[in-house]
């Protein structure tokens, strides 16, 4: 079964994005084709867009969805025309909050992502510069100012899952790659002994990691699976070791990854 979901904003669209898809993430049978349209903000776009919905009913033979988080309450009369199955959030969540909390919604474009402070934008952007300054080892003197160190093999996530941390969070993620001399020894690496408390280790299974390994380096010992299991095994007999927390990236995606990470490790998030 195949439907077509369209998220749909007068603004970036993020906000739909993320609800529709946690939505429909729960319904495995069904294959989606998703059409996000952000800045639906005048009423000849509206026009547009309930236009290109109507094709795409005639065209599916079904009705498709819509998740929309559009202000405007003339802009959402006409989407609420179109031939589709509508989610329509501020209506189905503001005016219940409106009515709990005695007080009315100021309906405000962008609010929810726009740069409310500009102390937290720069820790954004400070976070990101840390993350990609000490990406694979390559600044351990600024551990110190670290809130969590990963630590893997080479390929196993590291670098989005500390970028991501810190676009989304404002956290300082550093990451280490533990290569295969330093596995030989079953230590940690000097840089890293001081730091300890602040390491989480990422392990992955040897087959998706050969996989992921082939298409940087094809053919080669690095990339072989005697290797990558190899590399694998002792990664995670380290961890055991050292009693290192860790998580297998194997079946998560990086949301996952990063916001189990951060739950485990107590990191707070400093940005909403």
């Amino acid at each position: 079964m195949k439907r077509t979901a369209f998220f749909i904003s007068d603004g970036t669209g993020i906000t739909s994005e993320a609800l529709g898809h946690s939505l429909l993430a729960q319904f495995d049978g069904i294959e989606f084709e998703q059409i996000t349209l952000p800045y639906v903000d005048d009423l000849e776009k509206a026009r547009e867009v309930v236009q290109r919905i109507d094709q795409t009913a005639q065209k599916d033979g079904i009705r498709p969805l819509i998740f929309d988080t559009v202000v405007n309450e003339d802009i959402r009369k006409i989407i609420a025309q179109s031939n589709a199955f509508q989610i329509d959030v501020f209506s189905s969540f503001l005016k219940p909050l409106e009515h709990e909390l005695g007080a009315h919604s100021n309906y405000s474009v962008g609010k929810s992502h726009g740069i409310v402070e500009r102390n937290r934008y720069k820790d954004r952007i400070d976070s990101v510069n840390f993350a990609i300054d000490n990406d694979d080892g390559a600044r351990t003197k600024q551990y110190d100012n670290a809130d969590i160190i990963l630590v893997g093999v080479s390929r196993c996530g590291k670098t989005p899952t500390c970028l991501y941390m810190a676009m989304q969070f404002g956290i300082r993620a550093a990451n280490y790659p533990l290569t295969e001399e330093d596995l030989e020894f079953n230590n940690l690496p000097k840089a890293l002994e001081p730091h300890q408390h602040k390491l989480y280790g990422l392990t992955i299974d040897p087959f998706q990691l050969a996989a992921i390994r082939h298409e940087r380096r094809p053919n080669s010992r690095y990339a072989s699976l005697d290797q990558c299991d190899f590399e694998v095994r002792e990664v995670e007999r380290l961890f055991k070791k050292l009693n290192l927390p860790s998580i297998n990236t194997t079946n998560f995606s990086i949301e996952e990854i990063s916001t189990r990470i951060m739950a485990q490790a107590g990191l707070e998030r400093r940005m909403n």
